[in-house]
Order: structure tokens, then sequence, then C-alpha cells
């Protein structure tokens, strides 16, 4: 059995490198026993958010705590508002930022769970220029975060 996993506000690590995307860690695999990886991304208007990537194992869920999110869900975009909760199962490129005019502050889980605060932190690191986007690709395979091409993301309005 899993142990119980809190994590409290006052204590969890937030990344604040990229001032239009703040992350706070909330559990990790090792942490939940592999069942999920959480943060919240909050994301200033204008914001690039994340590019279009797929997870090969990974179900990836969004639940919009304030906001507006446009996320791409293989050739569509819809754009979710506050108390809106979607889910991206494996295999299907997406991609999210804030809707144009518009900020976000987003729950994101991942199930199963996988290490993934170190990807976060390399995006910290990236933001700081103490990383490059070499790194980043380099790491795709670890992080089960797979960056393709989208056509209709890069063609979106805002």
């Amino acid at each position: 059995m899993t142990d119980i996993t809190l994590s409290r506000a006052t204590e969890a690590e937030t990344l604040t490198s990229d001032p239009a995307a703040i992350i706070t860690l909330l559990a990790d695999s090792g942490t939940t026993g592999g069942a999920i990886t959480a943060n919240r991304s909050k994301f200033t208007e204008g914001s690039f958010g994340a590019p279009p990537h797929f997870h090969a194992r990974a179900t990836e869920a969004f639940f919009v705590l304030g906001g507006r999110l446009q996320v791409l869900t293989g050739e569509e975009i819809v754009t979710l508002s506050a108390g809106d909760f979607l889910v991206v199962p494996p295999e299907t490129p997406h991609a999210f930022a804030p809707a144009p005019g518009h900020e976000a502050d987003v729950l994101v889980v991942f199930t199963p769970g996988n290490d993934r605060f170190d990807y976060y932190r390399l995006l910290d690191r990236l933001a700081r220029k103490e990383a490059t986007y070499q790194d980043l690709r380099d790491s795709q395979e670890r992080f089960d975060n797979h960056y393709t091409e989208s056509a209709v993301w890069s063609g979106r309005k805002g």
C-alpha cells in the first residue's frame, strides 16, 4: 500500500526563473508509489506555455483553477475555463498556453507517475540559461516528454 502524500503549499518547491510560468511541484512518482506526478502551473497572459509534445506512457490531466487555457488535443484546440477538466491519453499530441488575453492557473496530473520534478527543474535552468535546448531534447525519453510539430498549434491566434 502506498503511503499518503501531503504537499503543503508553504513547503512545496516553486520554480520561478520564468516569470511567465510559475511551477509549484506538488507530488512526484517517488512520493506516490508511482501513482501520479502533480504540479500547479500559473501562466501569465502571453506566456508561451508548453509546445506540442506527447507522452508514450503517461496520461496527462488538466484542471483549470482560474483563467482560461488553450489546449491542443491531437488536431483540435479547445479552450478550458475555471472548473474545466481535460484528460489527454498517451500518444496524443498536445500543447497548452493561456488563451489570448488571459492568464491560466492549472493543476496538472500525470498517471502513472514518472519522476518529472527534474524535468521542471531543467526547464527552470533553461530559463536561467544554465541549460540548453539540446539538454531538453536529450531528456525526452527519461521524462517521457517527446516533442513534435503541429501546424494547428503553430497557426493558432494568440
